[in-house]
């Protein structure tokens, strides 16, 4: 299954942000890796004290049965599993004094722990 949203426009799946994208592109090239094909994998696995956390992991291809969101010139795959819990969300980067990094924000959490790290649906 495939759904696109071209330049960041609204889909159930996941929405992405300009500067996410913009990152998230830039890593890739680092890496080498070809961002017409690959892509940015998006997933959630077990874990956490919350019982749920967020993975992130660049992909060279989507797989068979992958969800597909373009986005600002970034590929997002999200495999049909982790759709279920991140159906609305928005990827975003963050840059402070503190920290950078990569954030969801989620509609579907129902808690958090409280470092952040894991979340409840």
């Amino acid at each position: 299954m495939s759904t696109t949203a071209d330049g960041g426009a609204e889909t159930r799946t996941v929405t992405v942000t300009e500067d996410a994208a913009s990152q998230a592109l830039s890593l890739l090239e680092g890496e080498g890796m070809d961002t017409d094909v690959a892509g940015l994998r998006l997933f959630v696995q077990q874990g956490g004290c919350a019982g749920l956390s967020y993975g992130m992991r660049f992909d060279d291809a989507p797989e068979d049965d992958d969800i597909v969101v373009d986005a600002h010139g970034l590929r997002v795959f999200v495999d049909p599993a982790s759709e279920q819990y991140i159906a609305g969300s928005e990827l975003d980067y963050e840059s402070g004094l503190q920290a950078a990094g990569f954030n969801v924000e989620n509609p579907n959490v129902e808690a958090e722990c409280g470092c952040g790290e894991s979340f409840r649906t």
